[in-house]
């Protein structure tokens, strides 16, 4: 790494962190006024919102990194630029090119950080920061995951729970329709049980008080069993919670065996899918960024820093409205889930490309 390397890396890093860290207080405290009056209402302390911003914080930062990186290289090459000090580099034979690439070379470092931190750290903080809004402030209460529950288990199978208690993983009111793999229209058996509960050694789900119904050709035949095994069905306890889970409370792991579950069951699990490409897509809005910044701050302007700071959020919200609008045609099926999930940095790359070998090098 040359001295001319250290210089404008330093300079970049140093803007880069201070920007995220400025966004960030910013973005909590306009969050705190919002919320304030939910905070009084709920006598709550000073520990409890510190702790519920804590587990708030890291979802912030994952937002604002594309953010905070495309300030800083907008500021960094536009002093330089402003100095004259970029054009003494071009002068003494330096490209615009080899420029970059340090900033390059560090945005993509800080994509694959983002990858792991986007897919593990954050849904992990997101599932804690819900937990404390519920149990402190009364926040996204839902109760839909553990009443009134339907679970196509597989395209043949289809169960219905009256109540799911997940401190004992016992599921009430129980009923369990079969059809017939060959005409999805016939109904072959149903089960209908006051409890069914998970056994955890062999994995399996044994119902309890209840009745089989078998359907053959018009005539019905009636059973009643106090206990009976159901066997092993595709889902577990923890699949009912995970139910209640948000796509952005779920790391990778996680988010891809529920997509697994949704496309078993053969339901469209288009949605999830554009959700689990966009925690891969999205960290890389860095390293485009910066490729988008620096030629554009490259040619030496009148203009202050308010107008690189307000070029800067006019990107970032192009950015994000385009994410949101080509999110909506992936939700829908229109488009391919990974196209949908990449669209938006591959229209911003060719944008920055053009912008690149427009301007003088």
């Amino acid at each position: 790494m040359t001295k001319l390397d250290r210089y404008v890396l330093n300079q970049f890093i140093l803007t880069a962190f201070f920007s995220l860290f400025a966004i960030t207080i910013i973005f909590v405290a306009v969050n705190l006024m919002d919320n304030l009056d939910d905070f009084l209402d709920a006598n709550a302390t000073l520990y409890m919102i510190a702790e519920y911003y804590l587990y708030f914080i890291p979802e912030i930062i994952k937002l604002m990194t594309p953010v905070a990186m495309l300030l800083s290289a907008l500021f960094t090459t536009g002093r330089l630029s402003t100095y004259n000090e970029l054009t003494a580099l071009k002068s003494g034979g330096v490209s615009l090119f080899r420029f970059m690439a340090p900033m390059l070379i560090f945005a993509s470092v800080i994509s694959a950080i983002s990858i792991y931190f986007n897919g593990w750290v954050v849904p992990y903080a997101n599932k804690k920061k819900v937990e404390l809004g519920r149990k402190y402030f009364q926040k996204d209460i839902r109760f839909v995951s553990k009443n009134n529950i339907f679970i196509q288990d597989s395209k043949t199978r289809i169960l219905s729970i009256g109540m799911f208690d997940d401190s004992r993983n016992i599921a009430m009111r129980v009923s369990i329709h079969d059809f017939d793999p060959t005409d999805l229209t016939v109904l072959q058996a149903r089960y209908d049980s006051e409890e069914m509960l998970w056994e955890p050694e062999s994995r399996t789900w044994r119902l309890s008080r209840g009745t089989e119904r078998r359907f053959d050709e018009g005539s019905e035949t009636l059973t009643r069993f106090n206990s009976f095994s159901i066997g092993a069905l595709n889902f577990t306890p923890d699949d009912i919670k995970k139910k209640q889970e948000k796509p952005e409370e779920m790391n990778y792991t996680d988010l891809r065996l529920f997509i697994n579950n949704q496309q078993r069951a053969g339901h469209d699990a288009s949605r999830w899918l554009v959700d689990y490409y966009g925690k891969i897509a999205f960290p890389f809005a860095s390293v485009i960024v910066v490729l988008f910044g620096v030629p554009f701050s490259s040619i030496k302007r009148r203009s202050g820093l308010g107008v690189e700071f307000g070029i800067a959020i006019g990107i970032s919200f192009l950015y994000m409205i385009f994410l949101q609008i080509s999110q909506a045609f992936g939700y829908n099926g229109d488009l391919h889930p990974l196209l949908t999930a990449w669209l938006a940095n591959i229209v911003f790359f060719t944008a920055g490309l053009y912008i690149l070998f427009r301007v003088p090098k």
